[in-house]
């Protein structure tokens, strides 16, 4: 399996930095981000890359764990990987079979863990589902286990099982220990936004144990939609923020389309007119036909909300709202009486 130097893909050195690389992440992510490069194969599996870097570099335990395995990769991958058998994928190769062998201070298990996303091959088989890996540096000494007798250093599963939280199976089919606690349940935090922050995209700041973290909120999101941070809620588990869109006090929102009410003047009804019509998008003259009937619905295209990660927008549906004048002088009601007697108007009803 190739190794995929995630410190490359982000292009920073081994050594920056959690701000480098915060700061690298984003630029990559925003230069290679599939709304940015529609239809753009290579972009989009660059930019999974990208989020796939960031999730170990951002990560300090992970990041530990990938630096050490790092440097053993190329010599792990000569012995051939996948050559051992299904109960002990490390057979064959010392110290990483099933023998409890070491390499320096560090010691890896065959273990399992929860469904890492939509990752590579490499971060899965390195961080978790079948065949990943376990960084179990610092192991205390034993005896009577994997690799003991003789003083030689090696893990001791409970303690591995209680400090963190997953199931171990070794190279000899050794069975996940009872004391194991489950895996970090996933949590929600919540976001209200408005209907312009739903338009343009938006950032919240959501505290988790007391860690303050910045969500960006892209354009088009909606009630309901969910955005997942892996591995970034309370006690590793996944974080889902739920979004609401507050009601807006001019539009209705159906989807990516909007509806609005338009008031106009009896004139601008019954003579026809050019009248500004306000959109998130902006500012754009309606024309209004002479004689239009109350409640008459005209559509903008493209003037509603962006399509949720995707091209695009919605259409703008326009109902018109006759407004009436009243307080009318003595001398327009005469004329108003005037004109509706020689308006040849079938009865309605």
């Amino acid at each position: 399996m190739e190794y995929k130097d995630y410190y490359a893909v982000l292009g920073v050195p081994r050594t920056a930095s959690q701000t480098e690389i915060k700061k690298a992440y984003r630029k990559k992510a925003r230069e290679h981000h599939p709304d940015a490069k529609p239809g753009d194969a290579a972009a989009e599996r660059t930019f999974k890359d990208v989020n796939e870097a960031n999730a170990v570099l951002s990560d300090p335990d992970k990041r530990k764990q990938y630096d050490a395995l790092g440097a053993n990769w190329e010599a792990f991958s000569r012995a051939g990987a996948g050559a051992g058998s299904a109960g002990d994928p490390f057979a064959g190769f010392a110290g990483f079979g099933g023998t409890g062998g070491q390499a320096g201070n560090v010691r890896y298990e065959f273990r399992s863990s929860g469904d890492p996303g939509e990752f590579s091959d490499f971060f899965r088989m390195f961080f978790g589902g079948e065949g990943g890996f376990a960084d179990v540096a610092n192991a205390r000494s034993g005896s009577g286990r994997a690799g003991g007798g003789g003083g030689a250093r090696t893990i001791d599963l409970e303690d591995f099982l209680a400090g963190m939280g997953a199931g171990v199976q070794t190279g000899r089919g050794r069975a996940p220990s009872s004391q194991a606690r489950p895996a970090a349940p996933r949590s929600e935090a919540h976001a209200e936004i408005t209907l312009d922050e739903a338009f343009h995209g938006t950032t919240r700041l959501v505290d988790v144990d007391g860690k303050r973290l910045e969500i960006t909120i892209p354009p088009g999101a909606d009630t309901g939609t969910r955005i997942r941070l892996t591995g970034k809620g309370p006690g590793g588990g996944d974080l889902h923020v739920v979004v609401r869109q507050r009601p807006d006090a001019t539009f209705t929102r159906k989807g990516a389309d909007l509806e609005r009410e338009l008031p106009i003047t009896l004139k601008e009804a019954l003579l026809g007119a050019e009248v500004p019509v306000r959109s998130p998008k902006g500012t754009v003259l309606l024309r209004i036909p002479p004689g239009t009937q109350p409640g008459r619905q005209f559509r903008l295209r493209g003037r509603g909300m962006p399509k949720f990660r995707a091209e695009g927008h919605g259409d703008l549906y326009v109902r018109a709202k006759v407004v009436l004048p009243n307080h009318l002088t003595e001398e327009a009601t005469d004329a108003a009486r005037r004109l509706l007697d020689i308006v040849d108007q079938p009865d309605p009803r």
